[in-house]
């Protein structure tokens, strides 16, 4: 899209109104215009630069940097765009080689990106060429290092929907059937005083007053104390979310906390115990005990019952994920491919993290209790746990709109800590707080999506968009690490929701095979057998591996979708011609009309 206004353009940017060559038809055309650019995005520099490219070679083209994106263009072909990446996507950028380096295309610039790839650009050595760019380059990638506001709050893109408006939180609990004679709404925390993590509307047992509420905060890792994610139409069984005890090495005691978890219990009438599922590794869970956290013992809460899942933390994911990114990038040596991939061990992250989730949801959906899930903090496996389990017990979270959300209700507003585990506009790469857990829960759902093809009413090119859009900075959807925050930068008043673009265009991200089913509960096969890895996603920048696009099935049956919907409206069109003809014709009108909605194409 192009610019409202005309950019103004740096004074370094080098021949920007002058670049001009003749293309194979003979026509002059000025690259200057060919740049895609939003609303608000200006262009800052280019340059002429040998783009590395891995898989076809070195590759002669000009750069041009904005305050959103880096866009690289052949001079050799007319193929268009090389690259178009948002600076936001970008980790990493160093120096490669020095003044006085040796050999062809050793002097330049290497980048490494957040979606699974690297860049690499060579550069003439005479007179410090690199430079400009590099200083350009790091300052406008990361903005917040430079005192630069972030790109969303720049965009002046405008969409027809408004995204902000997809999540109410009054509504979405109204819709679960929310508050009720067990079940009540709190505003303990309206101005984030209690817990400046938590949103500020929460659901609580009836039975707790707000005063119980703050003494329980005090016994809870940063305040964050059991409160409501989802409750069971049926059985009345609930989800509840927290962060640990603070039991620390002296084994401390809360009786607010222990009688807090009672009254959870009783909630629905059950007799039997509280389950309390631990996303930690036991090992871990104890030695949480050291630094003043720990887990609900047994001797203690005897009402309740602990299971540990095993889910590993945030640097055991990261690293992880930089052995994945090992093997698919850039190139996949096919003769070790198995084993390889065994040794990043992300599948088996995957496989655990889902059959965690399955057994929070069998524990609800089978009636026996409720369920009470943490990790150490509960903004990380929490978050991948409620929100898996809610996806496979309630059909509503598997349209487009519910997996909005759920994403807005069980991951932004209950405090994931999307700036510091993406590190949106920060220089600082090596934070140890960088963690790609919301890239393991999409993939989680990615996989549900495979194993149930018709369940989901969003495609794969839906995942990846969000995904996409996580790390660019195009919109405010996933700035920032708690709803206290969004808050005091105005996000919702400053920026674009990601949702306003999706639901602008719902068809796009439509799954042609859904088929709607109500109350269906959906518990995938969570072995490594079954499991796959997401190649669409790991290794689409590889252009030998990359698998067809669009699907041809999928592809097909769009095609057969259309045609019908135009012979259903060439029918209505007759239907309106030949009851204008014919006398009496209301009474065959209607018998017309009863048989419309018969009208199907079997696939």
């Amino acid at each position: 899209m192009a610019s409202a206004s005309t950019p103004k353009y740096n004074s370094r940017s080098l021949e920007n109104d002058s670049i001009r060559r003749s293309s194979r038809d003979g026509f002059t055309r000025d690259l200057c215009e060919e740049i895609p650019r939003l609303p608000g995005e200006t262009r800052i520099t280019d340059k002429e630069v040998i783009y590395i490219c891995p898989f076809n070679g070195p590759i002669k083209g000009r750069v041009y940097i904005t305050n959103y994106r880096l866009y690289l263009r052949s001079l050799e072909t007319d193929s268009g765009a090389l690259l178009d990446i948002p600076l936001g996507v970008i980790a990493r950028v160093e120096k490669m080689g020095g003044a006085s380096s040796r050999g062809e295309n050793s002097y330049g610039l290497d980048i490494t990106c957040k979606d699974m790839r690297n860049l690499r650009f060579a550069l003439k050595q005479e007179g410090h060429s690199r430079r400009d760019i590099f200083e350009i380059l790091t300052k406008y990638a990361f903005p917040r290092s430079h005192g630069l506001p972030l790109f969303a709050f720049l965009n002046e893109e405008k969409f027809p929907e408004n995204g902000w408006m997809v999540y109410n939180p009054i509504e979405e609990y109204r819709r679960q059937g929310l508050p009720n004679g067990q079940w009540r709404v709190s505003f303990v925390n309206k101005r984030f005083e209690m817990c400046e993590t938590y949103p500020s509307i929460l659901v609580v047992p009836y039975h707790s007053t707000d005063d119980d509420l703050r003494r329980v905060a005090t016994f809870r890792s940063r305040n964050r104390i059991p409160v409501l994610s989802w409750i069971h139409p049926e059985n009345k069984n609930v989800i509840m979310r927290c962060s640990q005890p603070l039991v620390g090495m002296g084994g401390k005691r809360n009786k607010d906390d222990e009688k807090y978890l009672d009254i959870i219990r009783e909630a629905n009438g059950q007799i039997s115990k509280l389950a309390i599922f631990d996303a930690r590794p036991s090992v871990n869970a104890v030695a949480n005990k050291a630094t003043g956290g720990g887990y609900e013992s047994d001797d203690v809460y005897h009402n309740a019952e602990i299971f540990f899942l095993d889910i590993h933390n945030i640097h055991v994911m990261r690293e992880s994920l930089r052995k994945l990114k090992d093997i698919v990038y850039p190139n996949v040596e096919e003769s070790h491919w198995l084993s390889s991939l065994e040794s990043t061990h992300w599948l088996e992250h995957v496989k655990f993290v889902l059959t965690g989730a399955i057994q929070v949801a069998d524990k609800v959906a089978s009636g026996r209790s409720s369920v009470l899930v943490h990790c150490s903090d509960g903004w990380d496996r929490t978050a991948q746990l409620t929100s898996l389990a809610m996806l496979m017990l309630d059909s509503y979270y598997r349209t487009i709109t519910g997996f909005e959300v759920l994403i807005q209700k069980e991951w932004i507003s209950f405090g994931h800590k999307f700036a510091s585990r993406i590190g949106h506009g920060e220089k600082n790469y090596a934070d140890t707080d960088r963690s790609p857990i919301f890239l393991q829960f999409m993939d989680c759902v990615w996989q549900m999506s495979k194993q149930f093809p018709t369940a989901f009413e969003f495609n794969e090119q839906f995942l990846v968009t969000i995904l996409d859009n996580l790390y660019s900075c195009r919109f405010g959807t996933f700035l920032f690490n708690s709803e206290y925050a969004r808050e005091k930068e105005k996000v919702m008043m400053k920026t674009l929701s990601l949702w306003s673009m999706i639901n602008s265009d719902k068809r796009k991200y439509t799954n042609p095979f859904y088929t709607k089913e109500l109350n269906r509960a959906l518990y995938p096969v969570a072995s490594m057998r079954h499991l796959e890895l997401w190649v669409n996603y790991y290794i689409r920048w590889n252009t030998r591996m990359r698998q067809q696009q669009p699907n041809p099935v999928e592809q097909r049956y769009m095609e057969l979708l259309a045609l019908r919907d135009e012979y259903v409206k060439r029918l209505e069109e007759m239907k309106m011609t030949n009851s204008a003809k014919l006398p009496g014709s209301s009474a065959s009108s209607s018998a017309t009309s009863q048989m419309m909605p018969h009208v199907q194409t079997p696939f």
